[in-house]
């Protein structure tokens, strides 16, 4: 891990802003979702990245019921289910 120097206090509310300098550095816009780990003692905070529940892919995506699947994961539990698909 590599330290920025930057040190930055949480407000009132337990908000943290992001240096305007690592915001351009990783290309993160104005409302865009950030999704946030944990890792021992560490807080992580990585741009989010919608991808497939199964396969970790991020291809080819349908969302269902909230989830995001992929084509490729759809067609494989169908098989695992004994359907037969028509492409």
């Amino acid at each position: 891990m590599q330290s920025t120097g930057i040190v930055r206090r949480l407000d009132s509310l337990g908000r943290i802003t992001l240096p305007m300098e690592l915001r351009k550095s990783f290309d993160i816009g104005d409302r865009e979702p950030l999704e946030i780990f944990t890792e021992e003692d560490r807080i992580i905070i990585k741009k989010y990245n919608p991808s497939d529940v199964f396969t970790g892919k991020c291809e080819d995506l349908i969302e269902y019921k909230g989830k995001k699947v992929s084509r490729d994961s759809i067609r494989e539990l169908c098989r695992i289910a004994g359907f037969e698909l028509k492409d």
